[in-house]
């Protein structure tokens, strides 16, 4: 497994980037301490296929019986074709909504009703997007019997939405990995943690000293 490998470069290489002075807003309003661009990771040979060789592994771990790779439109596309081809399995992909033309198409790729299915995203924050996605594709027959993802935050939001919906969730690496991670590294001082931590616990709360 290539855990602290995919760490090391996240942090190096300004993917995954911290401010517990000046936080980052997200589209949601929160405040948060850190931003993470994984999108920026298809720019990394190495990176890339150490994300794709430890998704494969751990998505055969939790999901032995996958039959099909699906990726969350747009940042979990590319890793999703990555790993079905680690896998040596079919692929479809996700959009967020069905075409405006053609054939009005939302899912792109073949897939039957015994097909069980794991869809891939990149960052999963509070997961409605990729819940979304599940949705979408039970709605056209097929059977998602997980989600897996390269990072998420694990707010105690993305565990309630994850639970509602009855999708099973299993990440690469979690917020709170990335922090230990990070402290026995020495990339982060005793402060930042803190703050990184506090964070994590309450995160509308931490933002509220800077409104």
């Amino acid at each position: 497994m290539y855990q602290d490998q995919i760490i090391n470069k996240l942090v190096e290489e300004k993917i995954i980037t911290i401010s517990p002075d000046k936080p980052y807003t997200y589209a949601s309003g929160m405040l948060s301490p850190i931003y993470t661009d994984l999108r920026l990771t298809v720019s990394y040979p190495d990176l890339r296929d150490w994300i794709a060789t430890d998704l494969a592994a751990l998505i055969k771990e939790k999901y032995p019986n996958v039959s099909v790779i699906g990726g969350v439109a747009t940042a979990g596309i590319p890793h999703a074709a990555w790993v079905a081809t680690k896998l040596s399995l079919p692929m479809i992909y996700v959009r967020p909504k069905p075409k405006d033309h053609g054939k009005g198409r939302q899912i792109e790729g073949r897939f039957t009703e015994n097909d069980q299915i794991v869809l891939i995203d990149d960052l999963i924050t509070t997961g409605g997007s990729v819940i979304n996605a599940v949705k979408a594709t039970e709605n056209e027959g097929g059977n998602v019997i997980g989600v897996g993802s390269i990072f998420t935050y694990y707010l105690s939001d993305t565990k309630k939405n994850f639970a509602d919906a009855g999708v099973d969730f299993s990440p690469l690496l979690t917020y709170p990995q990335l922090l230990q991670k990070e402290k026995e590294m020495n990339y982060i001082s005793s402060d930042e943690y803190e703050a990184l931590k506090t964070w994590h616990e309450d995160p509308w709360e931490w933002g509220k000293k800077f409104q």
